[in-house]
């Protein structure tokens, strides 16, 4: 069976009792400040490995959300949100009113929300460009924009 390396965003930092209490469970990394984790679960499949380390872990630790570290096959990365009861709730009641199961309500939010990020920041690009085009030739924007993009600063390794 599979491992899967999953993230785990906490609501706040653990305290190093409640990190080795939580790494006797599974295998966790955490980063500088206790509020994120890399957990390894050995499951079939990575949405049966978010549920496992929810259940292991939920009750043991303040998880605000966990995702797959790796992109699946799609390219898509699973997400596992913790939810208040009166926000489900609100889930519910939003998702009832357009007949959509709450699962599939909040994942085309999302959708929605990262196609409109990316459109928004494409449009910002454009913007950005015309205004740097509007005082300089393509070929002299190219070159700035070459050296920008190879520049390392100093101590930083290619």
């Amino acid at each position: 069976m599979p491992f899967h390396a999953l993230d785990v965003t906490l609501t706040r930092a653990l305290t190093p009792a409640e990190l080795r209490r939580a790494a006797r469970v599974m295998p966790l990394a955490a980063d500088h400040d206790t509020t994120r984790l890399l957990a390894l679960a050995r499951a079939k499949t990575p949405h049966k490995a978010l549920k496992q380390l929810s259940n292991q872990l939920g009750g043991r630790l303040p998880i605000d959300v966990i995702t797959t570290h790796y992109p699946d096959p799609n390219g898509q990365i699973l997400l596992n949100l913790a939810f208040s009861p009166a926000a489900y709730t609100a889930l519910e009641a939003g998702a009832a009113h357009v007949e959509r199961p709450p699962h599939l309500f909040v994942q085309e939010a999302i959708h929605r929300a990262l196609a409109r990020h990316a459109t928004e920041e494409a449009d910002r690009l454009d913007r950005a460009l015309q205004h740097l085009l509007a005082g300089t030739t393509p070929p002299h924007l190219l070159t700035a924009l070459e050296r920008a993009l190879t520049h390392t600063p100093e101590g930083v390794p290619c």
